[in-house]
């Protein structure tokens, strides 16, 4: 990734470093601020950059162990960005609206998630041709109301591992169920908010389309790395297993050889053996060992 000084550059372009009125601070961002201007406080980028590759090393490492990480950002000007960013990782997201238990009753919309799917597989494979236009639009707008809301999150089975959040403030909701299940929580913090809310803090603007964009993409491209990582380890474990393999198979190839050759010099040995030890011939008496017999066959 880039060095510290371009990137700070770039953040500094990006405006991440406006803050929001002096009136409305948090007295717990005191660190994060560097100065006030015109009645707007200035972020401290110096600590921008510390929190962002914090941040982005701790996802790396997440990415990698093969864990999901969940974008969430329901705020206008961070929809489609993070919407974008979030399907280039194949990550889950909510950018529309946070449905009340997302997490703590994961399992229960997680049915929701499972009849789309299924009004879904109807609808192309042709069951519900049978029924009528009315019935079949019915279907088709719970479907595409459920897809709005639940589409980002279809693919995951069970809960994330940890949560991003584009503003603390306003996805409030999120950021308490993630505590309450001990979800690592990941945030972009601006002047008005209280940084301790979240495990990772990002001192930033959060309002900006610019902003938003710059440390969403530099967090994907970190979890790109651990993905590609977790890829490569993956391929050489594979290959390991099949050089294993090939080994123990002509190990196996020749230990059997082997014992054909033993069985094949231990036959005639064996025949040998049968042939001395077989039945003796019982012997006949000749003349003159008839016993007690007379010529005439008569006893003596």
């Amino acid at each position: 990734m880039e060095n510290n000084t371009s990137l700070q550059q770039q953040l500094l372009e990006a405006g991440v470093h406006f803050g929001h009125l002096k009136k409305k601070w948090n007295p717990k961002m005191l660190p994060y601020i560097f100065a006030e201007k015109k009645g707007i406080h200035i972020i401290d980028l110096n600590k921008t950059v510390e929190g962002l590759e914090e941040a982005a090393a701790a996802m790396k490492s997440i990415a990698k162990s093969g864990k999901k990480i969940m974008f969430v950002a329901t705020k206008k000007q961070a929809k489609e960005i993070v919407t974008e960013a979030a399907r280039k990782v194949n990550m889950p997201f909510v950018t529309e609206r946070w449905l009340g238990g997302m997490l703590t009753n994961f399992n229960t919309v997680r049915k929701s998630v499972k009849k789309m799917q299924s009004i879904e597989k109807m609808l192309n494979d042709g069951t519900l041709d049978s029924i009528t236009k009315k019935e079949r639009l019915t279907l088709t707008r719970d479907r595409d109301k459920m897809e709005k809301v639940l589409g980002g999150i279809a693919a995951i089975s069970r809960v994330p591992a940890a949560l991003f959040l584009v503003d603390i403030g306003h996805e409030h909701i999120a950021l308490s169920e993630a505590k309450r299940l001990n979800i690592t929580t990941f945030g972009m913090v601006d002047t008005n908010c209280d940084p301790n809310k979240v495990e990772f803090s990002i001192p930033s603007n959060d309002d900006a389309t610019k902003s938003i964009a710059i440390i969403t993409n530099y967090i994907v491209a970190a979890i790109a790395e651990g993905l590609a990582e977790r890829q490569a380890e993956k391929e050489e474990e594979t290959e390991e297993t099949e050089e294993t393999n090939t080994r123990d198979l002509k190990f196996d190839d020749g230990a059997d050889d082997g014992k054909e050759r033993h069985r094949g010099g231990g036959s005639p040995a064996g025949g040998k053996g049968r042939g001395a030890a077989g039945p003796q011939k019982r012997r006949v008496a000749g003349p003159g060992q008839g016993g007690n017999r007379g010529p005439g066959g008569a006893r003596r």
